[in-house]
Parts: C-alpha cells; structure tokens; sequence
C-alpha cells in the first residue's frame, strides 16, 4: 500500500528524524559505514539495511554468489547487487558496480550469470569481463540453464487479453478496461499480461528469442501472484522441462486453487499431466460455495491430486521428480506434503505425512542415499528436516530461528541455506547435516550482512510462553521484552494479531511488523500463535476455516489475559492491539468485543466488512473456503452464518477505543474500501481516529519513504494513546 501525503511534509519528516549526521548523503545506494545515532531500532536504521537474497554455490563448492538489496530513504528507491563470498567467509565482495539493478545471480561454466535491464547477462567470478549474452524482443523476468548448458529457460510477459479486451486500435487513449469475467486483477495489477517460459538454444552467437512451450495456451507459468522461476525443472538429460501451471481462466480460475505438475518434452512437443490421469474430467463445481463438501473433494477424487501441486524438482538420478503437493482443491493453506513421482511406473508417493505441518522448501540430496531436505515450521520455529524413501524423518536443527532457503553445496556434502529471527535480518548460513546422529548437525554463519547496524543497537529479550487457552488447550506465545529492560519497570504492552489466517508467528524478520523495532520503542510484545496456525497440528490449523470470531478470539484474549494479569512488567491499563490482514480483521472485531481491555488499535489491510469482501476479493476461492458459502445463499451453512452475523461492521456500535486504519490503494487481495469503511465509521460513532491511505501500494509497504511514514505513523498512534 503506498504512501501519499504531499512530498513537502515527508521530506520536512525525514530531515526532522535523520539517521545520521550525515542522513543528506544517503542518496547513495549501497552498504555504508552508518554511525547511529542511538542505540535503539528507528525505521532509518531498519531501512538502512541490506536485504539479502537468492544464493547459490559454485561447483566446486569454494564460492557463494548471492544477491543483496539496498534502499535509499531519499532517492526513494532501491537497488539490487551481486555479492560473491567464499565458502570460508572470506573475500565477501560486492561485484555490481554500477547504479542499475542486477538480479538473478547464478553459476554458469564458471561463470556468473545475471540479469541487468531486462536481458542476460555473464561475468567473471571476480566482476571482470561483463558480456550482455541474450538479444531477445521481450524483456527476460527469469531464467534456468539447462543441466548441459545449451539450452535456457527464459519467463517472458505475454498480451493477455482473455478477460479483459483490448481496446480498439483507433482509440489508444482510451483508459477503460472492458471486463468479461473473473480474476481480471490479482494481488495489485489489472491482468492484461501473463508470463510463459520460453525454451532458447544457447549458442556462440548469444540467446535469441526461444519457443513458447505454452504456444496458444491461455495459463500463466509460473503463477500469480508470487510463483517464479522455482516453479520450473530441468530433467538431467535436458531432454525435458517439468512446469507448475493452473490451467485455468476466468470464474474457474478464481474458485480453484488446482494446479498440476507437467513433463513437457522438448525434443517432441509433447506434454504430459504428472498429476491427473488422462482423460480426468473435473466434476461440476458451485462457485458460491466452499470446495469442502463438493464432489470435487470427494475421496475418490483426491488422488488426482486436484490441490496445489508446485515447485518440481528432478532426483539426481533422474529416476523421480518430487514436488509441493496440497490434497484438497479451494484450500489455500492446505498441509504442503511432498509428493514423489516415479518416471518409469507414475507411482505417487507422500514422503512426509507423519509430519503435521508444512514442508516450505526442499532439495534431494545425492543419489546414493535418496535422502530429501526440507525445512518446515513446527512450533513456531522454521527448521531443517530430511526425510528418506521409506518415509523415515529427522529433525537436523532446532533453534530459535527461521530458516528461509535450501541448497545443495559440496557435492551434497552442505547446505547453504538462509536463516533469521526476531533479532537478526537475514544472512547466509552453511549447514553440514547429519541424518544418523542430528545432534552432530553444525550450522556455520557465513555472511555477517548487518553487523556494522546491528552491534550497535540494543537487542530484545525473546521468550516462549505456554499459555492455557479457554478450552483448555496449551498455547505458544512469543513474549518481546524491551532492550535494556527493567522488570521493576511496567510497560505499555501490545497484542500482535498474525495475518493469513493460516501463517505462522515463527522467528520471522519484517521491515514492517518488526519485533524489535516495536520493543525498542518501549512496548512488551505478546505474539501468541493462536488457533489457526501451522506447527501444531492440522486439528490446531484448520480449526479457523468458518469460525473467524471464535475461538481464535478467545485465544487472543486469553494470551494478552495472561500477560496483564501474571506477568508483573505489563501495564494493563495501557494495551494495545495491532494487526495486518487477518490481524487487520482480528483487531476491527476485537473493536467490538474487548470489554475495555485495550486502549489503542492499529489495523493494517484489515477485513471490516465481509459480505463486502466476498465479492471485493479476486481469489474467491479463499472467501469461499473461509466463509463456507457467499452470503446471498438461502440455504448456507451454519458457519456462513455466524460467519457474516459477527462481521466486525455490525458491531461498530459497541466501538469506544482510539483506532488508526491503514490500506493500500492497489491492495486487491483487501480491497481499500475496507479501511475507508472502518475510519468512516469510527468518525462517524466519534471514535477518535485517523486512516493512513497508499495510493500507490499493494497490501504491504514497498518504498522507502513511505514505510519510514509507516513507521512513524504507527508509532505516533500508539505512544500517543499507551504512553
């Protein structure tokens, strides 16, 4: 959701709270020797950091190359680097030199291979001897070399006009958009492009445009609104690509969350459906109401894996392809289980169904023990795991932090992988695993990314707590102290309510819902990891679906219950709560339903009102799992029912706390009006209020200045109310 306030009263802001004495010199966009200016978290300091990105090792294993992001709080923009690091932390150097963006880095015969202004570029190990290697009419958004090296991989954007028309040729100012059927948006553009992989031979004479592998077919590949190149394979033999792709338009693209796995082979043309035997034909489906009763998740039908199915990646052997797979079509956040294919028999095999969670990422190991890393998230931490053919799992790490990527290094022999926490932003990591004995795992720091920041701030005290629940259940809770804290001391405390509804509070770092930005202001933070979310169970997850105000509710207040009444540091006459999409709908219905506990709310992309929702949103196969039925339906569930009867607007009567609204103009996931209706209405009741609107922003915080405003706004409100 971007900013908007006029440009005179940001920059009178910035030179108001600088970062440094030399805060006019941060036009440069890069890492830079940053002497603070206090020893507590600001925005500037967050927003001074490097975001580090893709990586990936050398061969030999002796380099890691990897992508690192800088932002200019006055330029106002961003710019991407390539960094290359040896496997032992030294040398770690910055190749990109120049002031444009270079992405994608990755090893190619020795080389490193990049994009920069939308075309393929080469380099050196050492930056040396940059050669621009592809000339093709379209800009490349993402590329994969095949195994041999002669072929490449190319994602280009397509015309698209299925649902929304082009105009005609003799009015190209016209600014309309005719519309003939659903998903005409998704996530913050109007659909008027879609991407495709194209197959390019790699030759002497550079990359030239290649072959579309969808020619005539109306899907995207990869898939909105966050799939890239990981949605792609090579086979071994770079004989054959396996794709992630929905094939689906329109009405039946909204309700469905039915992608497959495809083995298109390149030598033939053919492509093949790794998923569905052929001939399947999907039964009818109602698009007014939830996926769950359908026949189209009947048992029988569910081994046509007609859930999500993503991210295909090759054995080394060549022998299997295994994948992300969810089981039930319509279920956004479904249990990820990986699903092994076998080439020669098509037997499918779910390698991690005694894990009760999610698999996030993998890789295959090597061959010889066919062994599959993964990470996954249990207890709210996100940590390493392997899992062999027979289905046997390990744990290998268990800290307090959140792995983030995975891949082979050494042969197999190491991981690079990434990790961070509530504490640390994220750097690069190498892992020596150990199947037989976990306990000899080692994890080994290799980038020390933000430690020129870091060292000088104060960090705060994490801790886990297990609180008892209403029905008597035990529930984590993540309790953030202050730096330098005093538990003589009382502090204004505040409740983070999680978005999705199903994504886990684990040691997640934001530059936005930031933990230790929020403790350095002063603020105890409870993050209980309420009914709804993974790393519990899938009885603890799915319990949300069709109860939004239920006993997630109730897990919240039990968790901010516990805090004022038994932990002695917590001011409970000074209580806030603080929420983003699901926490946005969690905190404008705890508005009306908190019995006067808390005195300050701040909603982020919140839903407000949900018969409006359901058909404000461009994904509805979520509002239709979610809420069981559209609210229009005569003979709707239980749950439909209770679903709309507690949407928070019918509750704004009982509204008598301090609230600040915040929404993007190009969120299209919570369309703005729902902020707008939320301020409108505390206005209206003479609640005191204020509502932080983004033109130009989607259902998070992209540029610079406007999450520096962000920040400030957010804590403006609560100091202003809690302190």
């Amino acid at each position: 959701m971007k900013k908007i306030s006029t440009l005179v009263v940001l920059f009178a802001l910035l030179t108001l709270h600088p970062l440094t004495s030399k805060a006019k010199d941060d036009v440069k966009i890069g890492k830079q020797n940053i002497k603070l200016s206090t020893d507590l978290m600001t925005p500037e300091a967050l927003w001074a950091m490097g975001r580090i990105g893709s990586a990936e090792a050398s061969t030999d294993g002796k380099q890691i190359v990897y992508q690192i992001g800088y932002y200019s709080v006055k330029a106002n923009k961003s710019q991407q680097k390539i960094a290359v690091i040896n496997a032992d932390g030294t040398g770690n150097t910055t190749l990109t030199t120049g002031s444009k963006s270079e992405t994608d880095p990755t090893w190619y015969q020795g080389k490193i291979a990049f994009l920069c202004d939308g075309q393929l570029w080469v380099m050196n190990a050492d930056g040396s001897e940059r050669k621009q290697i592809s000339n093709t009419s379209k800009d490349i958004e993402g590329f994969k070399f095949s195994p041999d090296g002669s072929k490449v991989i190319l994602l280009h954007s397509i015309d698209f006009n299925e649902i929304i028309k082009k105009n005609p040729d003799d009015l190209p100012k016209a600014s309309g958009r005719l519309v003939t059927d659903l998903m005409y948006r998704h996530w913050d553009h109007y659909v008027e492009s879609i991407l495709h992989p194209f197959v390019a031979d790699v030759t002497a004479d550079g990359i030239k445009d290649g072959i579309d592998i969808l020619e005539g077919e109306p899907y995207e590949c990869p898939m909105e609104p966050f799939g890239g190149i990981e949605q792609l394979a090579w086979s071994n033999d770079s004989k054959s690509i396996a794709y992630t792709c929905r094939k689906k338009t329109g009405i039946n693209y909204a309700i469905s969350t039915d992608s497959d796995i495809y083995l298109y082979n390149i030598g033939t043309g053919e492509t093949k459906n790794l998923c569905k035997p052929e001939g399947y034909v999907e039964p009818e489906i109602d698009p007014t109401k939830t996926m769950k009763y359908q026949k189209v998740n009947a048992e029988e039908n569910l081994k046509n894996n007609v859930g999500y199915d993503t991210n295909p990646q090759f054995s080394p052997d060549g022998k299997y392809i295994a994948w992300l797979s969810m089981e039930r079509n319509g279920y956004e956040a479904d249990r990820n289980r990986l699903c092994c294919y076998n080439l020669a028999t098509g037997e499918k095999r779910y390698l991690t169904e005694s894990f009760d969670s999610n698999v996030d990422e993998f890789v295959w190991s090597d061959s010889k023990d066919a062994m599959i890393y993964f990470i996954g998230v249990w207890h709210a931490t996100e940590n390493l795991y392997a899992v062999n053919w027979k289905g046997e799992m390990k744990q290998l790490t268990n800290t307090w932090a959140d792995f983030g990527s995975i891949h082979l290094m050494n042969n197999g022999r190491q991981l690079l992988m990434e990790r961070h926490s509530y504490t640390a932003p994220a750097d690069l990591y190498v892992v020596t695993p150990s199947f037989k004995k976990p306990e000899k795992t080692t994890v080994t720091q290799l980038t020390f990314e933000n430690k020129h920041i870091l060292d000088q701030l104060g960090k705060p005290t994490v801790q886990q707590r297990w609180v008892k629940t209403t029905d008597g259940k035990d529930m984590l809770t993540w309790i953030i102290l202050p730096p330098n804290f005093d538990e003589s001391k009382k502090y204004p405390t505040l409740l983070f309510c999680e978005g999705g509804p199903q994504s886990p509070v684990s040691q997640f770092w934001s530059y936005r819902w930031n933990f230790m930005i929020m403790a350095s202001h002063g603020y105890v933070v409870v993050a209980p990891n309420r009914r709804g979310l993974p790393g519990f169970g899938q009885e603890w997850l799915e319990q949300i679906s069709g109860d939004w105000t239920g006993q997630c509710m109730k897990d919240y207040l039990a968790a901010i219950d516990d805090a004022a009444n038994n932990l002695p540091y917590v001011d409970k006459d000074k209580l806030g709560a603080v929420g983003a999409s699901f926490g946005g709908f969690s905190v404008y219905y705890l508005a009306g339903h908190h019995d006067k506990r808390f005195k300050a709310f701040i909603a982020h992309d919140g839903a407000f009102n949900l018969e409006s929702m359901y058909t404000d949103t461009e994904e509805v196969f979520f509002s239709n799992w979610e809420y069981d039925d559209a609210y229009w339906n005569q003979d709707q569930t239980a749950n439909a029912t209770r679903t709309y009867e507690y949407s928070p607007h019918k509750f704004v009567d009982k509204w008598d706390t301090p609230i600040l609204c915040i929404h993007g103009e190009k969120d299209y996931r919570i369309v703005y009006n729902q902020g707008m209706g939320a301020f409108n209405a505390a206005r209206m009741r003479g609640i005191p209020a204020e509502l932080l609107i983004f033109p130009d922003e989607n259902h998070w915080v992209l540029k610079p200045q406007n999450g520096i405003l962000w920040q400030r706004t957010f804590f403006n409100w609560l100091d202003r109310w809690l302190k």
